[in-house]
């Protein structure tokens, strides 16, 4: 379940009114053809307050529809991301002849890690002409068109919100019919320094009204669509790996397949956390110059204070086995429907009853296992969410399960302590 901001809630005003009436009618529908006719109610307002920057308006919506209707809730999050990601415009050719286009924000995600820095900002016209190239060869259908933009993103450069989405897809999608040259987001924020975190490459796939964005869906090819969408991430991997590797030195990276923008976010998300664990593992042995089974891995579960015991995220504190002192520690955030009791699992595997998803602690125990870490305690206690007054780093649960700030030794080589 995806879960809304933290922000109180007024009363409605009636442009959120209508909102919530849209998205609970598409719950409540029938039949498809009234499903789809109150979808495109709902998007074209949708539109309007996004083109308008009314980010207030939908969030107050939101908001109030998590406690009061969560299906719809849910209705109308898959509304607002579909209507800032994609849409439907029309541009006027030489001749006079106004062309209806189809528009998709794609995120291309890249996995990385390193005992290094993670770079991130500007990239070099050479690298953005020959990404773009592999891009288009490898993952687009014929007749399309793209921009991608010259900036590569953190998660936390991203668009921080649906307004700003459709803001950028809007400006790439002009960029790419245009064939103009789009500048490097210069206003970027800073991010914070992980031993793992992911990279972004954003691309406006645009196309002529109904036409396929993506090789697998053309339709010579849609009969082995699955198989095709394999082989295109295959190739993207192959010819664009090198030159991201000059856009990210000393980095250890894998890409992903790319999607629609929100949906590219969320995968990414999942697919960091193990990589997040095996670089806090060969960092802290290479660094301190220990074995991985030198090591102690420290499990907790924490939530928010008045959240009837969920858990939002585990905590795995690392700590040397013959110290309780927290070295170390790596947040595993939960996504959608996962919880404590496991997610069942996605794709061709899930038809398959004898295959019980693993829960995230199982999870997380069995990529520690795997990169060498054996002992590992668990605590039962569910922790509320606590971080650094001074610094903001997470804090974790130490051995004897009292919470701690994740430092370095005191011994351990200079350079080190900036990774938290």
């Amino acid at each position: 379940m995806r879960r809304p901001s933290k922000a109180s809630s007024h009363k409605l005003s009636a442009e959120s009114q209508r909102l919530a009436t849209y998205a609970q009618a598409i719950g409540q529908a029938a039949s498809r053809i009234e499903e789809r006719a109150w979808e495109h109610t709902l998007d074209a307002q949708l539109q309007k307050l996004l083109k308008t920057g009314h980010q207030d308006t939908i969030d107050a919506t939101l908001n109030a529809l998590f406690k009061e209707d969560l299906n719809a809730y849910d209705v109308l999050m898959d509304g607002v991301e579909a209507a800032s990601e994609s849409g439907s415009f029309t541009i006027d050719t030489a001749d006079g002849v106004s062309k209806p286009y189809d528009v998709l924000l794609v995120a291309a995600p890249i996995l990385a890690w390193t005992r290094f820095a993670i770079a991130s900002g500007a990239i070099p016209a050479d690298i953005l002409q020959t990404l773009s190239a592999h891009f288009s060869a490898h993952l687009l259908a014929d007749g399309t068109q793209m921009a991608m933009s010259p900036t590569l993103f953190s998660i936390d450069q991203l668009p921080r919100s649906h307004v700003e989405t459709y803001g950028k897809v809007h400006k790439l999608a002009q960029a790419a019919v245009k064939g103009t040259l789009l500048k490097a987001d210069s206003k970027v924020p800073e991010t914070a320094p992980f031993l793992a975190d992911t990279r972004y490459l954003l691309v406006a796939v645009v196309a002529p009204a109904g036409a396929p964005l993506f090789r697998w869906q053309m339709a010579e090819l849609q009969n082995n669509y699955a198989a095709e969408r394999a082989t295109a991430l295959e190739q993207w991997r192959a010819q664009a790996a090198p030159t991201v590797s000059r856009l990210l030195p000393g980095c250890g990276i894998e890409l992903l397949l790319p999607e629609a923008y929100y949906m590219a976010c969320r995968e990414a998300d999942k697919q960091i956390r193990p990589v997040s664990i095996r670089a806090a593992v060969h960092y802290l042995t290479h660094t301190l110059a220990l074995e991985p089974g030198d090591l102690r891995a420290v499990i907790a579960g924490f939530g928010e204070e008045n959240a009837d015991g969920q858990i939002d995220e585990y905590r795995v504190a690392f700590t040397q086995r013959s110290s309780s002192d927290v070295i170390y520690g790596v947040v595993w955030p939960l996504y959608g429907q996962e919880d404590e009791e496991g997610t069942p699992a996605e794709g061709p595997a899930s038809a398959i009853p004898s295959q019980k998803p693993l829960t995230p602690l199982e999870e997380i125990v069995l990529h520690l296992n795997e990169a060498g870490v054996t002992q590992i305690k668990k605590h039962n206690e569910r922790y509320v969410v606590e971080f650094c007054d001074d610094c903001g780093a997470p804090l974790f649960a130490d051995p004897l399960g009292e919470l701690a700030h994740a430092e370095m030794p005191e011994d351990a080589p200079v350079g080190t302590e900036h990774f938290h």
